[in-house]
């Protein structure tokens, strides 16, 4: 196994191009040191990117966004003194994954990378409309996180290309979002549901919604018809119902040990009301 430490994403995506074999890029390494101590996998090149300027830094863009370099760990955005305010349900996903040893090593990037449907960090950032800026052979693009994972375990990433930063858009003013999971266990485990809403509110009244679940289909899914049962209401009664239908119809779950599809799918639609209320309460400014 060779063992790089390129100076920019440029050389990363140049050496992971040219390599012939396996190639895994290190940021905190909770996944990829997990599967060299399994033998699950033995990269022939492991490229650290842990040493590229920026990559440690949360900051505030101009337009009000936010841009999170690739080996910011999760401790570190739990911690950011603004990051919370603005997005307080991309923090609690990304600080839902594993122990507080783990949270020190952790990235949200490595998290979608991953590309489980079951990742507790991606839902509150599809639902906040991110993207990533992705480096490679022919220069740099931006992609849509909702557009990274392709299935269990896989991503639409090219030979060669590498995620350079993630990209959170502004909060704008009026807005609030929220992460809820369910898990067997009180912590360290994996999400049987997870849900995440983003909605904007004049007044009483819902004016954008995204609900995006998680861990019921084979990648984490935006669901637009429970968008929909949110837009127009003040998250009356029968604005809550009309979601839990929409969350529940939306599922494509399957059996194992951790939940049947049954139970998923009825946890989905708890989740999603449970969730919505939160973040409603947010954008009213009525809860942190």
């Amino acid at each position: 196994m060779q063992y790089h430490t390129p100076p920019s994403f440029e050389e990363a995506s140049r050496i992971a191009a040219s390599a012939s074999g396996t190639t895994r890029f290190l940021a905190g390494g909770t996944d990829v040191l997990v599967q060299l101590r399994s033998d699950l996998v033995t990269p022939d090149d492991l490229i650290d990117v842990k040493h590229i300027p920026g990559v440690k830094e949360i900051a505030r863009q101009e337009d009000g966004g936010w841009r999170i370099g690739v080996a910011v760990a999760g401790a570190e955005m739990t911690e950011h003194p603004d990051l919370g305010r603005d997005w307080p349900g991309i923090v609690e996903g990304m600080d839902l994954i594993g122990s507080t040893q783990i949270q020190g090593r952790a990235t949200l990037v490595g998290n979608l990378c991953n590309g489980s449907p079951a990742a507790d960090g991606v839902p509150a950032l599809v639902a906040a409309g991110a993207s990533v800026t992705v480096t490679g052979p022919n220069g740099a693009r931006d992609v849509a996180v909702a557009d990274i994972p392709t299935g269990p375990g896989k991503t639409c990433l090219e030979k060669g290309e590498v995620i350079s930063a993630l990209n959170i858009p502004a909060r704008g003013e009026n807005g609030g979002d929220a992460y809820l999971r369910f898990i067997p266990r009180t912590e360290m485990d994996i999400a049987v549901v997870g849900c995440a809403v983003n909605l904007r509110v004049d007044g009483d009244t819902i004016t954008e919604a995204r609900v995006v679940l998680g861990a019921v289909a084979p990648t984490i899914r935006a669901v637009q018809t429970c968008a929909d049962a949110l837009i127009g209401t003040a998250l009356d009664d029968a604005a809550l119902e009309a979601l839990d239908k929409a969350a529940r119809a939306a599922c494509e779950p399957i059996d194992d040990k951790r939940g049947t599809v049954e139970f998923r799918t009825d946890v989905a639609g708890v989740l999603a009301r449970r969730a919505a209320k939160i973040a409603y309460a947010r954008a009213k400014g009525e809860q942190s």
